[in-house]
C-alpha cells in the first residue's frame, strides 16, 4: 500500500462499506473511520481484506493518512450527525481540503454547510448517491453539487466509481452549493411516485383481473422488455417469483401493507409547495405511504364503510394492455412534474441546471433508471428551455395514444372502488395542464369577495376589485 491514501471515508454502514469496496476495486487507496472502532476492524479484516483499504482508529490518524489536498467523504445519517462529524473532523483539516457529503442531506443544509466551510477555507461537495447497496458497490448514480474546482479534483475518481452507460459515466457536476442534493431529492420524489404507480398497477391487476403472483411475474417480465423497461419494473418482476419458505405462498402476499419512508419524498412535496410548482403524483405517493401506515384504522374501517360490491368482468389481456398504457402515461407525468420542479429550483436558487445531463445521470445505477430517460435527454437536447416534458412531440404522442386505455382503467377502478391516488393525480395533472381555462376565476372572485384580494380581467389589463354586495 502507498504511504498516503487517495480518499478517506467516514461511516461504515452498508452504503459506506460498499462505496469503499467500489473505490478500492477501481484501484484507489481508501482510509476508513467509524465512530464504533470495532466496525473498522470487522470491515478491514472481513469484506475489505485484500483490498487497498486502511483502517484508522482516531480522526487524527484518519486525517494523517490522506494525501493533500485531503478528500474526506461522509456517509453518516443526514441532519445533526453530519454537522457533528464536520465539527469533529475540522481541527484535523487544512485550507483547500475537500469534504464530500454522500448522505441524503436536505439541500438547504448543504447550502449552509457550503458557506460555513468556504469561510474556513475548505471546499464542500454535496453529492447525491442513488442505487442502494448494489449501486454503491457496482456503480451508483452520483449527483455532485458544490465547488467546481473541488469537483474537478475528485472527478477522475468518482467518474470511475459511478455507473457507466453508453453515453459515459453517471456522474457530473449539476450545479453549485446544494444543487446535487436537490437533484437527488427530486430523484427520490419521482421514485416515490414511480413505486406507487407500480403498486397501483399491481393492485388493479390483482383485484380486478384476478392475476396470481406467477401471472404477474410473466406480465412484468413482458413489460420490462418494452417501453416500461426500468430497474423498478425489473425488481418487481423478480419479487413476484419469490415464494415464502414458511407458508409456500408468494412472499409479497405475506408482507404487511405498511410502507416506510425516510423523508425525501416529503421534502420534494414541501419544496414544490414553496416554489408553487404542482407535483400531485409525487405528493399523492407520499400521502399513500401515510395512508398505508394507519393499518389498524383501515382494518376497522373495512368492516364499517360501504363501497362497491361489483365484480369486474372483461378481457384480461385487454386489461393488462390498458394498465400498461396507463402506467406509461402516468410515469411520464411524474417525470414531467419532477423536471418542472427542477426548472423552478434552478431559477429560484440561481443554479444553471442542465436537464438533459441530469436525465443521463439517472440513466444507470440509480433506482429510477429507465429506458425512456434517453427520450428525456433527447427532448431537452432539442429544446433546452422546454417548459414541460409533456410538450415534447415524442411524449405528446405517447400521451395521446394512451388516452382511451388510461381513462378506461380509472373508470373501472372507480366502479370497483379500487384506490388509485397516483394514477388519478397523474391524469388530473395532464387534464389540468391541457386546459386553456380552469375554474380558478371563481376562486379569485371568492377571494375578492371575502378579502378584497383583487383580480385581473380577461378582456383588458389591470387589477380590479368589486363591491360584490351593494351597500
Amino acid at each position: 500500500m502507498k504511504a498516503l491514501c487517495d480518499i478517506g471515508l467516514i461511516g461504515l454502514a452498508v452504503m459506506g462499506e460498499n462505496l469503499v469496496l467500489n473505490m478500492a476495486g477501481k484501484g484507489f487507496q481508501v482510509a476508513v473511520f467509524n465512530r464504533t472502532t470495532a466496525r473498522v476492524d470487522e470491515f478491514v479484516n472481513g469484506a475489505a481484506a485484500g483490498f487497498p483499504v486502511k483502517g484508522t482508529y482516531s480522526l487524527a490518524e484518519f486525517a494523517a493518512s490522506l494525501s493533500r489536498p485531503r478528500r474526506v467523504m461522509l456517509m453518516v445519517k443526514a441532519g445533526k450527525p453530519v454537522d457533528d462529524m464536520i465539527e469533529q473532523v475540522l481541527p484535523f483539516l487544512e485550507t483547500g481540503d475537500i469534504i464530500i457529503d454522500g448522505g441524503n442531506s436536505f439541500f438547504q443544509d448543504t447550502r449552509r454547510r457550503y458557506i460555513f466551510l468556504k469561510d474556513k477555507g475548505l471546499r464542500f461537495v454535496g453529492m447525491g448517491v442513488s442505487g442502494g447497496e448494489e449501486g454503491a458497490l457496482r456503480g451508483p448514480s452520483l449527483m455532485p453539487g458544490g465547488d467546481r474546482a473541488a469537483y474537478d479534483e475528485i472527478a477522475p475518481m468518482f467518474t470511475k466509481v459511478a455507473a457507466q452507460v453508453a453515453d459515459g459515466p453517471c456522474c457530473s457536476l449539476v450545479g453549485p452549493d446544494g444543487a446535487g442534493h436537490y437533484v437527488k431529492m427530486v430523484h427520490n420524489g419521482i421514485e416515490y411516485s414511480d413505486m406507487q404507480l407500480i403498486a397501483e398497477a399491481y393492485n388493479i391487476l390483482r383485484q380486478a383481473g384476478g392475476l396470481s403472483a406467477s401471472e404477474l411475474h410473466e406480465v412484468f417480465a413482458g413489460w420490462n422488455s418494452g417501453p416500461l423497461d426500468s430497474y423498478l419494473i425489473e425488481i418487481t418482476r423478480d419479487i413476484f417469483a419469490v415464494t415464502d419458505p414458511e407458508t409456500g405462498r408468494p412472499l409479497v402476499e405475506m408482507i404487511l401493507d405498511k410502507a416506510g419512508q425516510k423523508g425525501t419524498g416529503k421534502w420534494t412535496s414541501q419544496n414544490a409547495l414553496d416554489l408553487g410548482v404542482p407535483t400531485p403524483a409525487i405528493t399523492e405517493a407520499v400521502f399513500a405511504r401515510c395512508m398505508s401506515a394507519v393499518k389498524e384504522e383501515r382494518v376497522k374501517a373495512s368492516a364499517m364503510l360501504a363501497g362497491p360490491q361489483g365484480k369486474w368482468e372483461g378481457d384480461r389481456e385487454e386489461l393488462i394492455r390498458s394498465v400498461h398504457d396507463a402506467l406509461y402515461a402516468s410515469k411520464i407525468c411524474s417525470y414531467a412534474q419532477g423536471f418542472a420542479l427542477l426548472r423552478a429550483a434552478g431559477e429560484e436558487y440561481g443554479w444553471p441546471l442542465r436537464f438533459g445531463e441530469i436525465a443521463l445521470l439517472w440513466r444507470g445505477g440509480c433506482i429510477i433508471r429507465a429506458r425512456f430517460l434517453d427520450k428525456i435527454r433527447d427532448a431537452f437536447a432539442k429544446e433546452p428551455n422546454l417548459p414541460n416534458l409533456m410538450l415534447d412531440p415524442f411524449f405528446t404522442e405517447v400521451l395521446a395514444r394512451a388516452q382511451t386505455p388510461w381513462r378506461s382503467v380509472l373508470k373501472t377502478c372507480r366502479d370497483l372502488g379500487i384506490p388509485t391516488p397516483a394514477f388519478n393525480a397523474s391524469l388530473d395533472y395532464y387534464d389540468s395542464y391541457r386546459q386553456a381555462v380552469l375554474p380558478a376565476n371563481l376562486i379569485q372572485a371568492q377571494r375578492d369577495y371575502f378579502g378584497a384580494h383583487t383580480y385581473e380581467r380577461v378582456d383588458r389589463p389591470g387589477v380590479f376589485h368589486t363591491e360584490w354586495i351593494a351597500k
